[in-house]
């Protein structure tokens, strides 16, 4: 065999950008926060409960009005309103608008009339895609405007919270918006309506500080969280080691903080059988 007649075999390289790689639409697979396992996302029901450890997904503002309010009741109010950038805070303008095309929202809330077991209330729902709920003028805005309108009607107001508190990009107008939303509630209460909160996950910082904690009723979902300052922020602080279920719905309950958890499928049915002992007894 002649060895320099042999023919020489040279590697080709792939260029793999040229490969028409599979794509998933975005929103198709999600992973739960409590078990991590990945689940598809149409295999859920409308309560989003992942069916490997029961932990919830969150959900939007209106898939939770969907299985809230009786059917096709919701009438939304001051839908218009959006923020502005009072401090001028660099790129706030243009997160907004991406979040309002993500999300479909002008707002971190949706506030509006609807029934419960046929019994009219004012209903308020937060929502955590839209700057993790955080409470800038807008949200306060609304929040005390429909606290005003449920007076005026002489109407009872349950609140969905969930939010990472106030929204830092606005500075001392988000902060005043705690006492300024914290005001309507106590002239609604002065009137003997009732106010209703749920606490889903997260609850956090000045919402938690406020509102969400001064309803007559106070409800949560499992495995919430809830509290003021992060954990880590709080260790630093006392330098102590906190318990491993601090700032959860369950430890709240203990301490005396909420007056029931209640599951989500179980929800809607304990608001109305709420309302019904309030108004039809």
């Amino acid at each position: 065999m002649n060895l320099f007649k042999r023919k020489l075999y040279i590697p080709i390289k792939i260029n793999n950008k040229n490969l028409n790689e599979p794509k998933i639409p975005d929103g198709m697979w999600t992973k739960c926060s409590h078990c991590l396992k990945t689940t598809y996302m149409k295999s859920l029901d409308s309560f989003k409960i992942c069916k490997n450890c029961k932990g919830y997904f969150r959900l939007t503002a209106r898939e939770r009005i969907e299985i809230t309010a009786d059917q096709e009741s919701f009438i939304e109010i001051n839908s218009e309103m959006t923020s502005k950038n009072p401090l001028n805070y660099p790129g706030y303008d243009e997160k907004i608008n991406k979040l309002k095309e993500s999300t479909r929202l002008n707002e971190a809330v949706l506030t509006g009339y609807c029934t419960m077991g046929n019994i009219p209330i004012m209903l308020a729902v937060m929502d955590s895609n839209f700057f993790m709920g955080s409470m800038g003028s807008v949200v306060g805005e609304k929040l005390t405007r429909a606290f005003e309108l449920a007076t005026d009607k002489q109407l009872p107001i349950i609140i969905f919270t969930a939010s990472g508190g106030a929204r830092m990009q606005e500075g001392i107008i988000s902060l005043m918006q705690m006492a300024k939303v914290s005001s309507a509630v106590a002239r609604h209460s002065s009137n003997n309506l009732l106010y209703i909160t749920v606490l889903t996950d997260p609850t956090m910082g000045g919402v938690t500080a406020s509102f969400a904690m001064i309803s007559d009723i106070i409800l949560a979902e499992p495995k919430t969280l809830i509290g003021f300052a992060g954990r880590r922020v709080i260790e630093q602080v006392t330098k102590e080691k906190l318990p491993s279920d601090f700032q959860t719905s369950e430890y709240l309950l203990e301490q005396g903080f909420l007056d029931k958890i209640v599951k989500r499928e179980h929800l809607r049915q304990t608001l109305i059988k709420i309302l019904e002992i309030h108004y039809k007894s």
